[in-house]
């Protein structure tokens, strides 16, 4: 049950990336206005109705792990303003009462958005329905953008990178509109200060021990078991942390074939920022959210592959700035571990990390939802339900009295 918020969180579960975003970006809000606002996150494309867009959540789940070349190409075939345009516009026009229904329950201020097929169909809803809340993207991509982010209806857009602000110019968003925030990493991963020694120690683990993360994800994707036997066998001296997400198949099979105590397999987690606190390096694919929470807590970033084509980007972005190493085969990460193994080497990634990747982008994204808001008063946004309360009420009228008069018209016509 819906109920009013000052902010919604208008996402999708396609991976995932949109609700930590999301997450991430409320419990700042939290933080930082002691409460006092309220929100809510959504998934829209789930409550459209329609066959197909509904059901996008769960086929990513499969794109991005079995039918990645099909992926890709969807990709490809759908990467242009127009064409986002005209799907955006069909789907609207089947999905607009469900739309409207959600933001006439929880009558938001501001509507964030995490996901690029969502902020047309937001709004193109305030539009037909004259409702006075703001809409802001929040690029949750670093530098592979797809055409469907940029969107020049909303009030306002926020990338993470360079590279995503010099894109989203290029496609047509107004620099008036458009800010460099950084990435929407959660407060807990960037909050933690402390050396991998004490998080080890909570987390039960040798406190002393190079100890390596390595993740595919919240689905677990890529060949994540292979990668994991073949590190351990190679690098039987460090201590190795494998989160396999949603994928049972990798967990069990690395379950079944551990052949070091120090080799700790781990499902879905909710205490990846403890995980990376106790890392010295992460492994990961070029997601990212993942990426950036690396990123934000120092741990120089192993990237294994790029799941779709939004994520290469990502990988050119951590070896332009020398961040990590991209390491497609387990040969080249046990030779980038070994390399970081060196403490000068370390260090100056470390410090290339503090330099590049600001930690305080949530906060950053936080501020200017803030103000943002201070647009809408809520006097004002109750004004605007009042109007639209009256004018539908008109329009019932209206309606009553065409009939009547209709009605009259007939009458007379059959007694004359």
């Amino acid at each position: 049950m819906l109920g009013n918020v000052d902010v919604l969180f208008a996402i999708s579960d396609t991976g995932g990336g949109h609700r930590s975003a999301a997450v991430a970006l409320r419990d700042a809000l939290n933080e930082v206005s002691g409460n006092s606002v309220s929100s809510q996150i959504v998934d829209i494309l789930r409550i459209t109705g329609i066959p197909g867009v509904r059901d996008l959540p769960n086929l990513y789940d499969h794109l991005s792990t079995r039918w990645l070349r099909l992926y890709d190409l969807t990709f490809k075939l759908t990467n242009g303003v127009k064409v986002v345009d005209v799907i955006s516009r069909l789907v609207y026009i089947q999905a607009r009462r469900n739309i409207y229904k959600v933001l006439q329950e929880t009558q938001p201020r501001l509507v964030v958005v995490t996901h690029p097929l969502v902020h047309r169909l937001v709004c193109a809803a305030c539009r037909t329905y004259n409702l006075p809340c703001r809409v802001v993207t929040v690029v949750t991509d670093l530098v592979s953008l797809h055409a469907a982010w940029a969107y020049p209806g909303v009030d306002l857009c926020l990338v993470p990178t360079d590279e995503a602000y010099r894109l989203m110019l290029r496609r047509g968003m107004k620099p008036s509109r458009l800010k460099r925030t950084g990435f929407p990493v959660h407060p807990k991963f960037t909050s933690y200060e402390g050396s991998p020694k004490p998080a080890r120690q909570e987390l039960g683990l040798d406190p002393d021990r190079f100890t390596v993360l390595v993740t595919g994800g919240g689905v677990g994707s890529g060949n994540l078991a292979e990668l994991v036997l073949e590190i351990q066998k190679q690098l039987p001296d460090k201590q190795i942390l494998v989160v396999t997400g949603k994928n049972k198949a990798a967990y069990e099979q690395l379950q079944a074939n551990k052949t070091s105590e120090h080799v700790h397999i781990y499902g879905f987690v909710n205490n990846m920022d403890m995980l990376m606190a106790a890392s010295d390096v992460v492994v990961t694919k070029a997601g990212p959210g993942t990426l950036m929470e690396a990123l934000a807590m120092r741990r120089p970033a192993l990237v294994t592959e790029a799941v779709g084509m939004q994520e290469r980007g990502n990988i050119d972005f951590v070896l332009n700035y020398e961040l990590g190493a991209f390491c497609p085969t387990p040969d080249r990460v046990v030779s980038a571990v070994r390399e970081l193994e060196d403490p000068q080497r370390y260090a100056a990634t470390v410090q290339r990390l503090s330099d590049k990747v600001p930690r305080d982008g949530v906060y950053q994204i936080t501020d200017h939802m803030l103000k943002q808001l201070s647009m809408v008063s809520p006097t004002q946004t109750r004004r605007k339900r009042r109007q639209m309360v009256v004018l539908r009420f008109q329009g019932w009228r209206l309606a009553l009295y065409r009939a009547q008069k209709k009605q009259r018209i007939k009458q007379n016509e059959t007694l004359s």
